[in-house]
């Protein structure tokens, strides 16, 4: 389970961020960003916020009961931000998830007080550009509760625009594969062709696409 080692060496103020929706063929990429004072995060962390963990590992109803809890928590700042289908074949997934996390933590920056400089925890490999000093941490949203909370932000956010994808353009699924690669994507790609949600750059798109 995540804890708050990692925040308490680096001391406030700290936001975790996370992002998810690197590997599906459509829909954007989404990042989110989430701070919480140590001395509050450390009475929460044995409270309403104990079964914060890595969004992967939770169920969904259990992801969003979390991330409203997450959002509703007093002076817990938060900001969830994307990177559009557009803007990664232009810039390529990764560039675009950089851009994404970058967008999330100035988002929850603008609503701190002004001159408030963060440390960052941000999970995976290094993020160029981020706003702050940042420390990256390999399978973070395993081990720090704010990267935990922002994975399950990032998750959650993603998942409800996959639902407004599956309203806008039905027949391909988005509301059960999210925009990832499976069988019954894959067919449905096949069958109807890119809609503007697809990412054109991404091999099984592009074949269909240009063919």
């Amino acid at each position: 389970m995540p804890d708050l080692a990692l925040e308490l060496e680096m001391g406030d103020p700290v936001m975790g961020i996370d992002e998810a929706g690197r590997g599906p063929l459509a829909g954007p990429v989404v990042a989110a960003a989430v701070s919480l004072p140590l001395a509050d995060a450390e009475a929460l962390a044995a409270g309403s916020w104990r079964l914060v963990n890595d969004s992967k590992k939770l169920p969904a109803a259990r992801r969003g009961e979390l991330a409203l809890t997450i959002r509703e928590t007093p002076r817990c700042l938060w900001a969830v931000a994307e990177a559009s289908p557009k803007e990664i074949d232009r810039l390529n997934i990764l560039r675009a998830t950089h851009l994404a996390m970058r967008r999330a933590a100035e988002g929850l920056a603008a609503k701190a007080p002004p001159g408030c400089i963060f440390s960052i925890l941000v999970d995976g490999l290094p993020v160029p550009g981020l706003p702050f000093p940042s420390r990256n941490v390999v399978k973070g949203d395993a081990k720090s509760m704010l990267i935990a909370a922002a994975s399950i932000l990032a998750k959650t956010a993603r998942d409800a625009l996959c639902l407004e994808m599956e309203s806008k353009y039905p027949g391909y699924g988005f509301a059960r594969h999210k925009g990832y690669p499976t069988s019954e994507h894959l067919a449905a790609l096949r069958k109807l062709g890119p809609c503007p949600e697809h990412r054109r750059s991404f091999a099984p798109v592009m074949e269909q696409w240009l063919f």
